[in-house]
């Protein structure tokens, strides 16, 4: 019984009962088969309009010609005209269209709606609306670690006027201790002198009832000895002149509060300028200034450009291979990593010098820090070990191996070369570890402070860091080896966003300009491209 209601239920042609007819007339509202369309055409007592089964009940009824039916769409008025309508002149200057091309044209534009919709713009929301709260908290911790400072900052003020006013007290007291030594010496000196004085008054009152002629010959006057009185002295007293409190100079004296700022990055970065180089292969950028760029790729000359992509240098160096990594130091001279002679050089006016020479290491890539040391990533010459050092001219000041458990904080291995290094604003050192598929970041004292992977939905071999930089916000932007996209990290190690659209091809090299704007070496294309992506 249910197959043969279900049978029953199939839609059937109106004219031969062939099973799911493929078109229907809309004026007569029977379906048909494509074997039946010229018999249904055979009946000239009426007109016929044949659409696709799927198009059926799309074109109305006219409602001023009750015979006809609506085939096209005046744009202008936005309702559907039949042809006598379009005939009369009511419509004769407005737009119209094909009804049911616009209706398969607007689905089409639906339907990918629909699909960018749920497959891209809804978990975009979704994923930004889990990081809410993360955002939540992290304003709770990021003004509990500024209030921890400054009650630091205040402690150690407080001890440094308690050790100042403790000081004053003790010179009140060395300073009382003196006063009262000389006050004792002048006691002393009183009281050893009053029984002369006495002894001199009963002598002279005996020699005035003696008439002893010679006694009184005798007699020698001490009164002028006596009438200053011993050890006389005057005090300047110690007086406290407290300074006015200056709040300004209290202010200083602690230190200063940023401001609370609000950037926003662009939903669709901007290409600002295309700058075409002379390499092969482009490895790596750097910022001289906000016009002035150096590049190093797969030769052995390295190379300044401006923004309009004129040359304006070229230095080769000293070894006569291709440099590994290039940086600009603070005083505006150019670094290079060689790995072929294992040294690190400076480029100063025409004259290139080597600073470094390692043994047992290669270098792989360099940063210059904001205190003007320099920063090197380095592999063992047998690849098994990893390490960043730190170097101030040529002496190495911190080396930075391994984490608290003695584990390595880098990838190792011989095809695990491949690592870039930056130092952040809050002086984190910053390294992307392509192998890893991480960006290892630990602080100025070598401690690991985090491992970020990528976003939550990303897996070891989708996030694969290549090149690193970071902006004057503190965050960190690295590019992916395999997916060709800028992340963007904050110094916490919070994912905020992708940089996916701006056409950026391999970009093996990235570096920021003072205006935070972002320069991408693309390797295999020997391009670089200027990126805005603040507002």
């Amino acid at each position: 019984m249910d197959l043969m209601y279900s049978l029953q239920d199939v839609i059937r042609c109106d004219l031969c009962e062939t099973p799911v007819p493929p078109r229907h007339c809309a004026i007569c509202h029977i379906h048909l088969c494509e074997a039946c369309i010229d018999k249904h055409f055979s009946d000239q007592s009426k007109d016929h309009y044949i659409v696709p089964f799927k198009l059926r009940g799309i074109t109305p009824k006219c409602t001023k010609h009750s015979t006809e039916v609506c085939k096209q769409l005046c744009t202008t008025c936005n309702i559907p005209v039949c042809p006598l309508c379009v005939a009369s002149g009511e419509h004769e200057q407005h737009e119209n269209e094909d009804i049911l091309t616009l209706f398969e044209t607007k689905r089409e534009i639906m339907q990918n709606d629909l699909k960018d919709l749920e497959k891209s713009i809804y978990p975009k929301y979704q994923e930004a609306a889990t990081n809410i709260p993360v955002q939540r908290a992290d304003v709770n911790k990021r003004s509990q670690k500024l209030t921890t400072a400054l009650d630091k900052q205040g402690e150690a003020l407080h001890t440094e006027i308690d050790t100042i006013i403790q000081g004053m007290k003790s010179e009140i007291d060395d300073m009382d201790a003196q006063h009262i030594a000389a006050i004792d010496r002048q006691e002393d000196a009183i009281n050893h002198t009053i029984p002369e004085i006495t002894q001199a008054i009963l002598d002279l009152k005996r020699l005035l009832d003696t008439s002893d002629v010679c006694l009184v010959s005798e007699y020698t006057s001490r009164n002028e000895e006596f009438r200053n009185l011993p050890a006389q002295f005057q005090v300047t007293f110690p007086t406290f002149a407290p300074q006015d409190i200056n709040k300004e100079q209290i202010k200083q004296q602690i230190g200063s509060l940023s401001e609370l700022a609000f950037t926003f990055l662009l939903d669709e970065p901007r290409i600002l300028t295309d700058i075409q180089t002379e390499y092969k292969r482009l490895y790596s950028v750097a910022c001289l200034s906000d016009n002035e760029l150096w590049t190093g790729g797969d030769d052995n000359i390295l190379r300044l450009y401006n923004l309009q992509g004129e040359l304006l240098r070229s230095v080769q160096t000293k070894s006569w291979k291709d440099p590994r990594d290039i940086a600009v130091t603070r005083s505006g001279d150019l670094v290079y990593a060689d790995p072929a002679d294992s040294s690190i050089n400076l480029v100063s006016d025409t004259q290139i010098q080597t600073l470094i020479s390692l043994r047992g290491w290669k270098p792989r890539s360099l940063c210059s820090t904001s205190s003007g040391d320099l920063l090197v990533i380095m592999t063992s010459d047998d690849w098994k070990e990893r390490k960043v050092v730190r170097y101030f001219g040529s002496t190495e000041k911190q080396s930075i191996q391994w984490d608290d458990q003695g584990k390595p904080l880098y990838s190792s291995g011989y095809f695990n070369n491949t690592k870039y290094l930056t130092e952040n604003r809050n002086l984190d050192i910053c390294v992307a570890d392509r192998d890893a598929g991480a960006v290892v970041v630990v602080s100025a004292a070598g401690k690991l402070r985090f491992r970020c992977t990528g976003p939550p939905s990303t897996t070891r071999e989708s996030f694969s860091p290549f090149s690193i930089t970071t902006d004057s916000r503190g965050n960190i932007l690295t590019a992916g080896y395999y997916n060709p996209s800028i992340y963007i990290i904050d110094q916490d190690g919070h994912f905020l966003r992708f940089i996916h659209n701006c056409g950026l091809q391999w970009p093996y090299g990235l570096s920021v300009d003072s205006r935070d704007n972002l320069f991408g070496a693309e390797m295999y294309r020997g391009m670089v491209k200027k990126i805005q992506y603040y507002k």
